[in-house]
């Protein structure tokens, strides 16, 4: 007997609804997160020696750690002696210790007491080992960390501000690197790295959202915005020595600044991430962040890359690949170094005519120039312009394990989320 048109159709549809929805997983918050805008802003790690561990982070101080994958989570909220306020950064080195970036807060005056590393044996997050990188009198935002898995070292970058949220005309922002060789129990004294200074108000006009990342040969590439653009560096030498003049990269048309309906506040930091995979001599740099080029209304997502150590760039290519001039925003990028397979997630509207958002995981084998979509949330969410929503979302991905991280903000309550995904199950 055979089967209508409109039957083979909606069988069709069904099984590529089914066939399309991946679980999602809640993280449970710690009993004694009192922040009250937990688990925004979340940092993910998978180890890279045994998929099934997982450890994440969350503002304002709360630690996450799977024992199967992400299937299951236990959580708790961690300490320090220099404190805790945020921009919580994870990773996993080649030795299996377990660290938790963050910034510091030190007798109630945050910013000032540099960058914090705390670093653990077991995955719970005994986090005895601590710390810091240099207090000069300045003030330090927005950090992260990248790692050589030839020599362990650690390389971080991030804002350093002469005075936040100044407006006084001899006050600036620069994007500073340190490193650390013993496992973030010391650190290099800072160098700066951006030779055109931002100024301090923490908006377009600042230096901000530097991410490290090492190349085949132990280079350090990092990529910034300021102003209406994107900013690199590079050191080939350990971090010793880099560019006096920061190349630029590409336009950010509007700044990195951005104001989507419905978000408390939004950015379009550049994420850098290098391909490091087997057969990729050349070590390939992406730059990943969101623009509005294309109209206020219509937020996308970019990205670039090099071949050549940064020297020059290709035109940005917009990952999201719908047609719908809605926005799609807070993106993050990484790369799978067992295949060199990118992936990106973000915030997305394309589905829907008013401030209701999803999840979407972007998806390129050819480095890049193509991108397969995937929407990842079970449902939309609507957001609060009124409650805090944080600045980013994060993935981490190894050997086609793919776990995404993300903030959901729904009739007022935030809750931290991730997807079970597999690269294997991707209709690609």
């Amino acid at each position: 007997m055979k089967l209508s048109i409109q039957l083979l159709l909606l069988i069709t549809l069904v099984m590529s609804d089914a066939f399309g929805q991946f679980e999602n997983v809640l993280l449970p918050r710690p009993k004694k997160a009192t922040y009250p805008y937990s688990q925004v802003e979340p940092s993910i790690f998978i180890n890279p020696k045994n998929t099934n561990e997982i450890i994440a982070g969350s503002v304002m101080n709360d630690y996450y750690y799977s024992k199967d994958g992400g299937a299951t989570w236990k959580s708790k909220s961690i300490k320090s002696k220099w404190g805790v306020n945020g921009d919580p950064c994870m990773l996993i080195d080649t030795l299996g210790r377990y660290y938790y970036f963050h910034l510091s807060n030190i007798g109630g005056k945050p910013l000032v007491g540099g960058m914090v590393c705390q670093r653990s044996k077991k995955l719970k997050g005994k986090f005895r080992k601590e710390g810091h990188t240099i207090n000069n009198g300045k003030f330090h935002d927005k950090q992260w960390v990248s790692l050589d898995p030839r020599t362990n070292h650690i390389y971080m970058t991030w804002t350093q501000f002469d005075g936040y949220d100044s407006d006084k005309p001899e006050d600036f922002s620069h994007i500073v690197f340190s490193k650390t060789e013993d496992g973030g129990l010391t650190w290099s004294s800072p160098v700066q790295i951006s030779n055109t200074p931002g100024d301090c108000k923490d908006n377009d006009l600042t230096a901000e959202g530097a991410v490290p990342a090492v190349g085949p040969n132990g280079e350090i590439y990092v990529a910034w915005s300021r102003n209406d653009s994107l900013w690199f560096n590079r050191s080939m030498d350990d971090g010793k020595t880099w560019f006096e003049q920061e190349i630029y990269l590409a336009a950010q048309p509007n700044g990195w600044v951005i104001d989507i309906p419905g978000i408390y506040r939004c950015n379009g930091l550049p994420v850098t991430v290098c391909d490091l995979s087997p057969g990729n001599t050349n070590g390939t740099i992406y730059v990943n962040w969101a623009d509005q080029r294309n109209g206020d209304d219509n937020t996308d997502i970019w990205i670039s890359k090099s071949t050549d150590q940064g020297n020059n760039w290709s035109e940005p290519k917009r990952i999201n690949n719908d047609n719908s001039k809605k926005h799609q925003f807070l993106t993050w990028l990484t790369i799978d170094q067992s295949n060199g397979y990118l992936y990106s997630v973000f915030y997305d509207r394309r589905n829907h005519d008013d401030r209701k958002t999803d999840v979407y995981l972007a998806v390129s084998k050819d480095g890049g120039e193509n991108f397969e979509n995937y929407k990842i949330s079970e449902s939309p969410f609507l957001p609060n312009p009124k409650i805090f929503f944080g600045d980013y979302t994060n993935i981490s991905v190894h050997n086609g394990v793919i776990r995404p991280i993300w903030t959901r903000l729904h009739k007022g309550k935030i809750s931290l989320h991730t997807a079970l995904i597999n690269q294997k199950e991707l209709k690609q």
